[in-house]
């Protein structure tokens, strides 16, 4: 997940930019997006800061879905997602609802990803419940680390997982799909080092991989990559650009971005917000509705 902010400048310029009939009918707001045809997929943002009630309306006329945050997100000490589900939701929104995930260095002895597990899940069961969510919601466990993960990670993963279902929730994970050379002739992604595990190997997976190709960088199209291009077959999402852009992975679509290495929805003329961009197999990845 990227690290962003948002300022209120930005916000406001945005808020005054809105056309007076579409803020007197927010929950009722005609959007370009439509069900496609050819790889069934539909888009979606994520970012880690809200990027305010005035910015909704419009990223909803490309984007039929959008992250939502149960813990703070990476460098972020609170949560600004709090409260906005029942806002999203009259505008039209699905959700890939988020957890934050451990780093490798907090979990070195079992005790820890005993502990760590159970409080993580109870944390992000409380969060759900208290934000609304139905059961059988999936909650995905964002993960930054690439490669293969530690076996205290896995025992980690498993408690998250077992919890969560007790609870009548679903876990999922974010996790990178792109492939970490182990030895000359071996590489693992962490999503197929989950997948291989049998405790975690029923996650949902949202798989990030913007290396240029397969990714097709900062776009919008009306047909969507199927998410399977991830790399990861097994996919219902794929996160296939990211701000700011990752020059190593991505200089082969880079002018598909913004001069400052952003990608930025079509309606963000200002550049006020921005996001990640993915595809998914549902208009709702988290069946959050």
């Amino acid at each position: 997940m990227s690290r962003l902010r948002v300022t209120a400048a930005g916000i406001a310029l945005f808020g005054a930019a809105l056309s007076l009939s579409t803020m007197g009918n927010w929950g009722g707001v005609k959007t370009a997006f439509a069900a496609p045809a050819g790889s069934g997929a539909y888009l979606g943002f994520d970012r880690n800061v809200y990027p305010g009630d005035a910015a909704m309306p419009v990223l909803r006329k490309t984007f039929a879905y959008s992250s939502y945050w149960l813990s703070p997100p990476p460098g972020e000490k609170i949560n600004t997602w709090q409260g906005k589900r029942e806002w999203l939701r009259s505008l039209g929104f699905g959700f890939l609802v988020l957890y934050r995930g451990r780093d490798s260095r907090e979990l070195r002895k079992s005790a820890d990803a005993t502990a760590k597990g159970n409080a993580d899940a109870r944390d992000a069961i409380a969060s759900a419940k208290h934000e609304g969510f139905p059961p059988g919601t999936i909650i995905f466990l964002d993960i930054e680390e690439g490669g293969r993960l530690p076996e205290t990670y896995h025992a980690y993963l498993k408690i998250w997982s077992e919890e969560l279902k007790k609870a009548g929730f679903h876990a999922g994970v974010y996790g990178s799909a792109i492939p970490v050379k182990e030895e000359p002739t071996v590489s693992i992604t962490t999503v197929d080092d989950i997948r291989a595990h049998a405790a975690t190997h029923d996650m949902v997976l949202w798989a990030y991989n913007d290396v240029c190709p397969p990714a097709p960088g900062c776009t919008f199209p009306e047909n969507p990559p199927a998410t399977a291009g991830s790399g990861i077959p097994a996919a219902t999402v794929w996160q296939f650009a990211q701000s700011p852009r990752r020059k190593e992975y991505s200089a082969r679509c880079a002018t598909t971005y913004a001069k400052d290495g952003n990608c930025y929805a079509p309606g963000d003329a200002a550049h006020a917000w921005f996001l990640d961009v993915n595809s998914a197999t549902t208009s709702d990845p988290s069946n959050g509705k």
